[in-house]
């Protein structure tokens, strides 16, 4: 019997990551060389051919291969991946190194930030490189191209609120479609002229850079659109888990890259012109139409990765604190990952419109294209290694070796994409910015809002200690006050007393927190204690990837001792009116208004929280900041 034999589990697994998490790498070969070639690229020589095709191979094989399926894949938080759990992990993993604190958050955010440049230019890239064989096959279609790119787009984004599951269900096989079929053209290709398999050797890459020197350095900034969709590896691994994601790349997705990328080396050694689209140049003429098709699926499938992408990180980022509270739509009842974000979804539309009609095409958008992407991997390679050196136990030279590898090939291609910046590169730089202004704008903003109501709330020990020399009117019921500051009077409690003048029999004061981890365990999802006089401090713990639904959570306590009856529960919630003032300890004041802006079309706590609007009563506070 083979031990070593899959099992059909895990095949299906495999199977399913070859249709989600490998859809944008997939779609590289439609764009990659064109751009190695093209108007600003080296010239197809023999030599150059042979150079930028060892490059290529070998950046499969360092970056995917044993960066990231190999290595990053290793620093899974509690079976979740993406920057944003890479960054919880980090933090939890350096806690006896406070002062790489900052450091790590401002990494993070800088590589999540640039994942959503990514999220703009990968769907724009992608649909708009597999429409444009429509010039190939007929080139008076060339006028079409940008139209038919825009309708597919806007498609892909109305599909959104359908759930990806049953997106998935109509595309998933075109994947397994479309690698099969461009193995079968570079097979095609490298049967005509073998000898392009010499650039397997590292020489020839070598060779490349001491024969081209500055070139070659720019044509860096091409190569790396091979490796781009790396992120999606490590970002749905919580979906697929290490094993079938491991197991699709080294046996599927790499060898079908390699054949046909040396299928088009290939092609370029027999006839150079074929730079202008050498993907579908390699395709035969009868088979034209049939695989533009095929593309443009294979296209939205990428498209679709990424997007998804964005949402969960979306979701992330509200949990961990550094994004506004949006409302998430699930779209499955059987896998929790599974979710839609309109807001997003409608930006990113906008966006992506954007880029198509203002770079009209695949070698404009390829300037622009590689500095989101680099820059994301620069940030995760840093933090995998605090990972390495403070959970794994790794000692500081192999921290010291293992980087210097890493980031000799990270900085290489993101320093070689720098050079993009004036013609294009400044596109998906100026949205990270914004997004990362965006996100530490609110998170320093919500740390000065919990520090200005903290400041001003009264102790809540000695008002309970009153409470028994100075009793109160009490109603039956139970009162539930959500509150930051657990050692101190709720504001809207102090207004109920204020308005009502009576206190419920039973009265909970509610802390909500968010763990570093993707689930809370059974043993931390709630902590309460008795603190006399009819309260009780209880607080509830979710993780970052779950929802926070309260009223759920306040369902299942009974088995803990505490029990709630939610038709005889009333939530009290304090509505903050964030105010920009003039304290010195505050943000610039744009910042501050910018954040007053946010705070106020923010989704409200009490739809986050999920708490029924018939067993609600907020009532409002102004907080300066």
């Amino acid at each position: 019997m083979n031990t070593d034999r899959p099992s059909p589990r895990l095949a299906a697994l495999a199977l399913g990551a070859v249709g989600v998490v490998y859809g944008d790498i997939g779609t590289s070969p439609l764009y990659t060389l064109k751009e190695v070639f093209g108007e600003h690229g080296v010239p197809a020589t023999p030599a150059n051919v042979l150079g930028a095709l060892s490059l290529v191979f070998w950046s499969l094989i360092i970056v995917v291969s044993i960066k990231y399926v190999l290595f990053i894949m290793r620093a899974d938080n509690r079976g979740e991946g993406g920057i944003m759990a890479l960054l919880a992990l980090a933090q939890r993993s350096a806690r006896k190194a406070p002062h790489l604190r900052m450091s790590l958050i401002v990494l993070g955010l800088f590589g999540a930030a640039l994942f959503y440049g990514d999220g703009v230019i990968t769907p724009a890239m992608s649909v708009l490189s597999a429409v444009e064989g429509l010039k190939v096959a007929t080139p008076a279609l060339e006028r079409w191209v940008v139209p038919i790119t825009i309708g597919v787009v806007i498609a892909l984004f109305w599909l959104q609120k359908h759930g990806t599951q049953r997106i998935g269900a109509v595309f998933g096989p075109v994947c397994v479609i479309w690698f099969l079929g461009i193995a079968g053209l570079g097979v095609l290709g490298i049967a005509r002229h073998p000898e392009v398999l010499w650039a397997l050797s590292p020489s020839y890459g070598v060779n490349f850079f001491l024969r081209n020197r500055a070139e070659a350095f720019f044509a860096l900034g091409a190569v790396v659109l091979a490796v781009t969709g790396t992120e999606a590896l490590y970002a749905d691994m919580g979906h697929f888990g290490k094993r079938p994601i491991q197991l699709a790349w080294f046996n599927f997705v790499l060898p079908a890259l390699v054949l046909n990328y040396f299928g088009q080396g290939a092609l370029i050694l027999h006839d150079p012109a074929a730079v202008a689209n050498p993907f579908y140049h390699l395709v035969p003429r009868v088979m034209l139409y049939p695989m533009i098709a095929l593309a443009t699926a294979a296209a939205v499938i990428a498209s679709q990765a990424v997007i998804s992408g964005a949402f969960s990180m979306t979701r992330e980022a509200m949990q961990l604190g550094y994004m506004p509270r949006m409302r998430v739509e699930h779209t499955s009842h059987d896998v929790a990952g599974q979710i839609y974000v309109p807001w997003i979804n409608w930006l990113l539309l906008i966006l992506i419109l954007g880029a198509v009609l203002g770079f009209r095409s695949s070698d404009n958008l390829g300037a622009a294209y590689g500095i989101a992407v680099t820059g994301t991997m620069v940030s995760t390679t840093l933090l995998a290694l605090v990972v390495a050196r403070y959970q794994w136990g790794w000692r500081l030279p192999a921290v010291i070796a293992t980087g210097a590898c890493l980031l000799t090939v990270d900085l290489a291609f993101f320093s070689a994409n720098l050079i993009k910046v004036e013609h294009g590169g400044w596109f998906p730089l100026a949205l990270g910015l914004c997004v990362f202004v965006v996100m530490t704008t609110w998170r320093r903003g919500r740390e000065l809002v919990v520090r200005e109501i903290q400041q001003s709330g009264l102790a809540l020990a000695p008002f309970i200690r009153n409470l028994a020399d100075f009793p109160l009117v009490r109603v039956a019921g139970t009162a539930v006050f959500l509150t930051a500051n657990a050692d101190a009077i709720p504001s809207s409690l102090l207004h109920n007393l204020k308005h009502n003048k009576v206190l419920h029999e039973r009265n909970v004061l509610l802390t909500v927190e968010t763990l570093d981890t993707p689930q809370a365990e059974p043993s931390e999802r709630l902590e309460w204690t008795d603190l006399g006089e009819g309260f009780t401090r209880l607080r509830l713990r979710f993780g970052f990837s779950e929802d926070p639904n309260v009223p759920l959570r306040l369902a299942q306590c009974g088995a803990g001792g505490l029990p709630f009856d939610m038709m005889d529960t009333t939530f009290f919630l304090s509505r903050e009116t964030v105010v920009a003032g003039r304290h010195a300890h505050g943000m610039a004041a744009w910042r501050d208004r910018l954040f007053a802006f946010m705070a106020h079309n923010a989704l409200s706590a009490t739809a986050f929280f999920q708490i029924p609007g018939n067993r609600r009563i907020e009532l409002g506070s102004e907080v300066e900041i």
